[in-house]
């Protein structure tokens, strides 16, 4: 493709001929969201999208390890901000769900209309925030399945108010999951945090000594092991 002309069009041609305004002289930069990444520059504008001349073309490999954020079902919108905000901090896979005491639930003919908006929400953010791999947004997760989850991490962190533990200690591993697990509005139910236990979660994280609200606590706890893992620098 290097060296080639190619056009954008669809929805994103228009979007950045209509709505970012790019014309001929610039330079953008192209990915498709599992790690290719091509630079080039714009050589005519239309109404319905842009050429451009491919200078670079690059493969970007996926990060280790990868960031799993498992996240209750929120009220109204605070599904879709924790989606946007949890994308922008970095983290590679997100698994809405259905804890014990999250407020809303997903009625089975509705589920693939929820699941929709956070995969939009997710797509939507990885692109402001030019990420070249985007997040992976899971099927709904039952209990049972972030059990199996956790058992199987490199690096298990429930987030939980009465954690004992720093996030910011927690032994991070240099290849596997590390799976972050926030809960609902009402919190973690006890029944949940013993299932974890006997999966081999010891102990919970605390991100301080301020409770963060679910729809900010993954992109947070993110944000506190980036610079640990060198994602952040």
């Amino acid at each position: 493709m290097q060296g080639s002309r190619y056009v954008l069009a669809g929805p994103e041609g228009r979007h950045a001929a209509q709505v970012r305004r790019i014309r001929p002289g610039e330079q953008i930069e192209l990915s498709d969201g599992a790690g290719g990444v091509a630079v080039g520059d714009v050589v005519a504008a239309g109404r319905d999208g842009l050429e451009l001349d491919v200078a670079d073309v690059r493969t970007v490999p996926p990060t280790e390890p990868r960031i799993v954020l498992v996240q209750a079902l929120l009220k109204g919108d605070r599904s879709e901000l924790a989606v946007e905000l949890a994308t922008e901090a970095g983290v590679d896979v997100i698994v809405p769900w259905n804890a014990q005491r999250c407020v809303v639930r997903w009625a089975p003919d509705r589920a693939d209309k929820h699941l929709g908006r956070w995969r939009s929400a997710a797509a939507a953010a990885a692109k402001q925030s030019r990420r070249d791999w985007w997040p992976v947004v899971e099927e709904l997760a039952t209990t049972e399945d972030v059990v199996r989850r956790l058992g199987a991490a490199a690096c298990p962190v429930v987030l939980h108010e009465a954690g004992t533990a720093s996030i910011t200690d927690a032994p991070l591993p240099s290849m596997g999951d590390i799976v972050l697990v926030v809960g609902p509005e009402g919190g973690i139910a006890d029944e949940e945090m013993a299932r974890f236990d006997a999966a081999g979660v010891t102990s919970a994280y605390r991100l301080g000594p301020n409770v963060f609200r679910g729809s900010s606590a993954g992109a947070f706890a993110t944000a506190a092991l980036s610079p640990r893992l060198r994602r952040w620098g």
